[in-house]
């Protein structure tokens, strides 16, 4: 299991570098041939139907938790009835949500008519209708995802993620070609989803022989869940507020054209938080076991301190690079119409390093079932950003927005959940936060002296920016391994280089 759970950060990381590169190659083709109203169109729709993701209730957590907590009991015809009641309940919200989606597209001309033409307005209907589509058949098929994580095989569902995205990208890069638009991109979009999800069946049924049991609602069990779920739940409708609420203001203040620089700032946010969740991604499951055998306060501390080092590795340099590189590489990349995309996206970026270095933090509390602090605390500063996020829209326009976002990241995630981690759940915050300042000294100081180089060589092209990136990095990187790295975190980012190495020589 230890080298799935390697393989698995490391295709995790092969996902988001694959991502990286069809975002660097097919994104800018992609906002050329949609145009930017058709793309903040494509975004509107997708922000709405993620409000209807929430529908989830935080059972594909729960499904993964008490899958594992079973496991380690050896109750394993508890875990084939509990899959059944899931798939029963999946299906109950499929058609809830295709219910909810048609009340959602039935008031879209009312929410956007001042802001959207006819025309506008009826293909973001119909792209709504496919993506509602889309979420009904993921509900009862998404339970097979979930076991195949509990089961601790994080390598096949990450190779048929990989397969999904070079087939989905060449697709679509025909289809826009031949001079198709957003709805045929979410026709594709669905179709590989939909094969995704089956190959996850496939997997379930013929590898890892999972049966279904269909055989009674175990509502002692169902009341234990819900109560885990619930707070997983708030926790969704909080994520949805913060990087979907805004999508949904501005097109009803500004307009699609805004829609896409905010969202373009959205996608890359993501991005960068995929940094730090491919690694925290694989976790529930032996946290789960840690907690369930009983397992030390003291281990689980450490092993928090250890995994935040690391996140904070990749996104002390993604970071340095992106306020040093960000503005130019975005204009180079999207085009000069999205250069407002930079000041949002560095908010975003600044204000969600802190909580993303604690992300096997929020996996803790899901194994020791301890999330309604968390999600009560998030869902009140929730609801403070979005009154915020309208007055600031209405004022200062999509810069207000992406402020009062961040202000209230930083308060909720940052501050009051770093006092709770501490003082509640008794992980050594004091102790990570001396490691994540010691490892700071390097990327704050080559960042701030890098300006200067910048101010003599300014970048001009797409040339001059890989030249100056280069530099920067072959300086960074010596640097952070010697001083701010321990032998533990150079044997793990040397061990693969030097393995390389080698077989270049044996070859």
């Amino acid at each position: 299991m230890i080298n799935q759970m390697k393989s698995g950060v490391i295709l995790n990381y092969a996902i988001f570098g694959l991502n990286a590169l069809v975002g660097i190659i097919y994104t800018p083709f992609m906002l050329n041939m949609l145009g930017k109203n058709e793309f903040g169109i494509y975004s509107l729709a997708g922000s709405i139907v993620a409000y209807l993701s929430i529908l989830d209730l935080g059972f594909g957590n729960a499904v993964i938790r008490y899958t594992s907590k079973f496991r380690a009991q050896g109750l394993v015809l508890k875990q084939y009835e509990m899959f059944g009641m899931f798939t029963i309940l999946y299906s109950f919200i499929a058609l809830i949500t295709v219910a909810a989606g048609l009340v959602l597209y039935s008031y879209i001309d009312v929410f956007f008519h001042a802001t959207m033409t006819f025309s506008e307005i009826e293909r973001t209907k119909i792209i709504l209708l496919l993506l509602i589509f889309n979420l009904a058949m993921t509900f009862p098929l998404s339970i097979y995802g979930a076991i195949i994580t509990a089961y601790e095989f994080f390598v096949f569902p990450r190779v048929i993620q990989i397969i999904r995205i070079i087939l989905n990208t060449i697709t679509m890069v025909c289809l826009l070609y031949l001079g198709y638009k957003a709805i045929a991109m979410v026709v594709v979009q669905t179709a590989f989803n939909l094969m995704a999800l089956l190959a996850n069946v496939f997997y379930c049924k013929y590898k890892l022989k999972i049966k279904v049991i269909f055989k009674h609602i175990d509502i002692a069990l169902l009341r234990k869940i819900s109560a885990y779920s619930f707070w997983i739940f708030i926790s969704i409708i909080v994520e949805r507020i913060y990087w979907n609420t805004g999508q949904f203001i501005l097109g009803a203040f500004t307009g699609p054209a805004t829609i896409a620089v905010f969202s373009l700032a959205v996608y890359m946010q993501s991005i960068y938080m995929g940094f730090s969740t491919a690694i925290s991604g694989v976790f529930l499951p032996k946290i789960t076991a840690i907690v369930t055998k009983g397992d030390s306060e003291q281990t689980i501390s450490d092993l928090f301190i250890k995994t935040g080092r690391i996140q904070y590795i990749i996104l002390a340099y993604v970071l340095a690079l992106f306020i040093l590189f960000g503005r130019e590489f975005i204009i180079f990349w999207a085009g000069n119409d999205y250069k407002d995309t930079y000041p949002i996206a560095l908010i975003f970026f600044a204000s969600l390093t802190v909580p993303l270095v604690q992300t096997v933090a929020v996996t803790i509390l899901q194994a020791r079932n301890r999330m309604k602090f968390r999600s009560l605390l998030y869902l009140a500063i929730a609801g403070f950003s979005l009154v915020f996020q309208i007055i600031a829209t209405m004022k200062f326009g999509i810069l207000g927005c992406a402020v009062t976002i961040a202000l209230t990241l930083l308060i909720g995630q940052g501050l009051v959940m770093n006092i709770y981690y501490w003082k509640i759940q008794h992980l050594d915050i004091l102790a990570f936060w001396k490691e994540i300042v010691r490892m700071s000294i390097i990327p704050t100081l080559l960042t701030f002296s890098w300006f200067f180089i910048l101010n003599i060589y300014p970048i001009n092209n797409v040339f001059t920016m890989c030249l100056q990136m280069t530099a920067f990095s072959i300086c960074y990187i010596p640097m952070f391994l010697l001083f701010a790295m321990n032998d533990y975190e150079r044997h793990l980012f040397l061990t693969p280089i030097s393995n390389v190495i080698k077989k270049l020589f044996h070859a």
